[in-house]
């Protein structure tokens, strides 16, 4: 039986070296891509004026208040705060899954970096700014993709791996 000393140590977590969080430097450069991307956004391009670079995409400066697809956009500005407070919420649970998950598990340490990251982006722009700066815009005729940014990419990402990783996962046990 283990004694309480090792019981606080596995629950703890990994020594940083050994653990997730010694790729913290991918969030950050997450973070820092995002941001770099949306200042050079905010100073080129006019709001809601497209610059078409191909067939079927453009630059097109927006703001969303909201969340994915603009949810919650019309809300009234409380929705801010939820999404600032709910971004938080889930950083500090991705560190701590971070801390107790060992760095060899690439797929799975990637995975939570990058959501770590782009939600990370994203809570700055809506301190900074009061919403999220989209400038990403897929269309095709008049079918427009909702307009996004580097954060929303590493999320979705990150959360891609997640699966593949937990689909990994599943299909060790099941062997």
């Amino acid at each position: 039986m283990p004694d309480q000393s090792e019981s606080f140590q596995q629950n703890k977590g990994l020594p940083f070296q050994e653990s997730g969080l010694a790729w913290l430097w991918l969030a950050l450069l997450i973070i820092v891509l995002d941001q770099s991307t949306k200042i050079l956004a905010l100073s080129f391009l006019a709001p809601y004026e497209p610059v078409s670079l191909l067939p079927i995409f453009n630059l097109t400066l927006a703001f969303n208040p909201g969340a994915a697809f603009s949810f919650l956009g019309d809300a009234g500005g409380w929705q801010r705060w939820f999404f600032v407070a709910l971004a938080m919420i889930v950083s500090v649970a991705l560190l701590v899954w971070l801390r107790k998950t060992a760095k060899s598990n690439k797929v799975l340490v990637i995975g939570l970096l990058a959501v770590l990251g782009g939600a990370l982006g994203n809570v700055i722009d809506r301190l900074a700014y009061q919403h999220v700066v989209d400038f990403l815009d897929f269309h095709w005729h008049f079918w427009h993709y909702p307009t996004f940014n580097v954060a929303d990419i590493a999320i979705t990402l990150g959360a891609l791996l997640l699966v593949w990783d937990a689909w990994r996962s599943d299909s060790k046990r099941s062997a």
